[in-house]
Order: C-alpha cells, then structure tokens, then sequence
C-alpha cells in the first residue's frame, strides 16, 4: 500500500503563524524533508517536533528523488517542509510531487503561508484577477518578459533578490511608459515588515538610501492604456 507526501507550509517569519494542522502532521509523520534542516530546526524546537529531518533542496532532489518515492511507496509517510512558506512556491517540490502522482503515492497539500498572499492584499491593487510570476530570469530573456509583464490586464506579483531590486526599477522607470504606482513588500509578517508603495522612481530613490537585503514581492497593478484626448 502507498504512503503520503504531505506538503506543510511554514512561516514566513512570525513563528505563530502556522497552522495547528501542520503541526500534528509534522509530528506524527516519519521523516520531515526540509530545504535546510539548519532553518528548519528553529520551528522544530519551538514547537517541540522531534521528528527526523532529511535534506532536500534544489541541488540534490534529482539524486534522492527516486529513492524517496520508493520509500513513500512501502507505505510511509513524508512532509516536505521550505525554508519558509508553501513548498513547490519558488522554492523545491514540484518534480518530487510530480514523480509522487507518477507512482501512485498520494500527495496531500496544507493550506498555510506564503508571501505572495499577503502582499497582494494589501498592495490595494485588484486582487480578483492576478498573476503570479516568480522570479523574472535574471539575464536571458529578461527584458522580453518584463515588457510583456507591464502589458498584463491583471495584477502582477512578482519576488525579486537584493541584489537585483534596483535594477528592477530602473527597468521599470525605463519600460513602463504610465509610470503607474507599485508596491514593495519585505520581511512580511516580522517585526520590520515594510510595505512601500510609489512610483519606480520614488522607490528607486528609497533604496538608494537604504541597501536592500533579503528577497522582496513586488507588485504591479493592471496596465491601462494612456488616453490621448485631442483639445
């Protein structure tokens, strides 16, 4: 008989915001596997979780893969734990969840956090209809994407790394010709938590004067067209 694969968010960063769900799982399944198991060992203290971890990250899952689907088909069960928020959400589980359905080992995801969520309620942008995209690629094809993004009738979210956030708005200052208003979220859920919303020129000038750290939601409201009216 075939085991489970249970997908268990973790905080974003207020250790309280995990679910009491979560936690009964990740104490009564046989082996947690976690991005880091050196960050994951902080909730587990906290909530006294003394299951055993296992790695499993984006430089090894293609080795372990087998071998896990293998063992979760002898009829045990696993969590897959991030470093923080949903698995297979910019960080690993898709190609283990798929080679789960392959071989008939139920998988079973819990509702809990992510990033993407919350900046996009409180950005004050329409969240009826939205994209999520990810990280952008980092050079090829950049550009193309990016263009393509500020032409999206919905509202776009998107992460961006430190490194990488000012370069962000200076495209945006160069290819979004309505210089509408954006927000920027960081550290969500943590005692610094920030939410800044402005034009990419205005943001620009903030971190300027601030170096960005950690990874960031950047969200883009719908694209309208600029009207031209004859006088």
């Amino acid at each position: 008989m075939a085991g489970k694969l249970w997908l268990v968010p973790t905080p974003i960063g207020n250790l309280e915001d995990i679910t009491l769900r979560a936690l009964r799982v990740l104490k009564e399944v046989e082996l947690i596997l976690a991005e880091d198991t050196r960050t994951s060992s902080v909730l587990l203290k906290h909530y006294d979780i003394n299951t055993p971890t296992r790695p499993y990250h984006l430089n090894n899952e293609h080795a372990v893969v087998a071998a896990i689907v293998s063992q979760l088909q002898t009829g045990r069960e696993y969590a897959l734990i991030s470093d923080a928020g949903s698995p297979g959400i910019s960080d690993p589980g898709f190609l283990l969840v798929r080679e789960c359905w392959k071989s008939g080992v139920e998988v079973e995801a819990l509702p809990g956090a992510t990033a993407l969520i919350p900046a996009l309620t409180s950005s004050g942008f329409p969240c009826d209809r939205f994209l999520f995209e990810g990280f952008l690629p980092p050079k090829k094809g950049r550009q193309k994407r990016l263009q393509a993004l500020l032409r999206e009738t919905r509202t776009v979210v998107l992460y961006e790394s430190p490194h990488r956030l000012m370069h962000l708005l200076e495209e945006l200052m160069i290819w979004d010709d309505t210089q509408r208003e954006i927000l920027i979220a960081h550290e969500l859920t943590k005692v610094f938590a920030s939410l800044e919303r402005g034009t990419s020129a205005e943001l620009l000038a903030l971190y300027q004067a601030k170096e960005p750290k950690g990874e960031y939601v950047v969200v883009l409201p719908p694209y309208t067209p600029l009207v031209c009216t004859e006088s």
